[in-house]
């Protein structure tokens, strides 16, 4: 098992396409494309242009990394499909990275990871030596925001009067450097983070559903 092994990361959960390749405990290659849908169309050939320009190929993979939620029900099936699907054809592991985990990763603890939730809710976990479960909370109730610092949610840390830290890396070089720790411990399939419960159905043109 390689020491620094070359990961692929990608992330959809929001309005966004992102992906970014380490290899050797480096970044050599990222980029991420804004876009409000389209997302499962672009994300493949995305995909092949980093490894292009790193001068890389898929099977110079040693895993993929996978940003799983929350956030937009939609993206996270596009990523967390093409992750499992990815992996399978190239027999090598895929691992699930929280985008609480990505935010937080490589800052000081205690921290609040803070992410809009929309419908004037927030989602939030707070790590300390470990991370502590992620919930849903109206975005009015600070009852939380005790005794850490916050990543996260725009201008909701105004609102608390704890310090506020910026992200140490964009969300996709985060997810990479999340998954190499992981790498050396055997790791669940990704698997769709949530939290709060679908309003409707899929549609019949949605990707097909993630097993378990």
């Amino acid at each position: 098992m390689p020491s620094d092994p070359c990961i692929l990361a990608f992330d959809t959960t929001a309005a966004h396409c992102a992906a970014a390749l380490l290899s050797g405990g480096q970044v050599v290659a990222q980029k991420q494309e804004d876009m409000a849908r389209g997302q499962a169309e672009r994300l493949i050939p995305l995909l092949e242009e980093i490894l292009t320009e790193a001068g890389k190929n898929w099977h110079d993979l040693d895993a993929l990394a996978v940003g799983v939620g929350p956030g937009n029900f939609t993206g996270i099936r596009i990523a967390v499909s093409a992750a499992r699907g990815l992996a399978l054809g190239l027999g090598v592991p895929a691992i699930g990275v929280s985008i609480f985990e990505a935010r937080a990763e490589g800052l000081p603890r205690p921290l609040y990871v803070v992410e809009d939730a929309r419908r004037g809710e927030i989602y939030v976990q707070k790590f300390n030596s470990e991370a502590e479960d992620p919930f849903l909370i109206d975005r009015a109730d600070l009852s939380f925001a005790v005794d850490a610092a916050l990543v996260g949610a725009g201008d909701f840390g105004a609102e608390t009067g704890l310090p506020v830290l910026e992200a140490r890396y964009t969300l996709a070089e985060a997810i990479a450097h999340v998954a190499a720790r992981k790498f050396a411990t055997p790791q669940p399939r990704p698997a769709p983070l949530y939290i709060r419960a679908a309003d409707a159905a899929p549609g019949a043109d949605l990707p097909p559903r993630v097993l378990p």
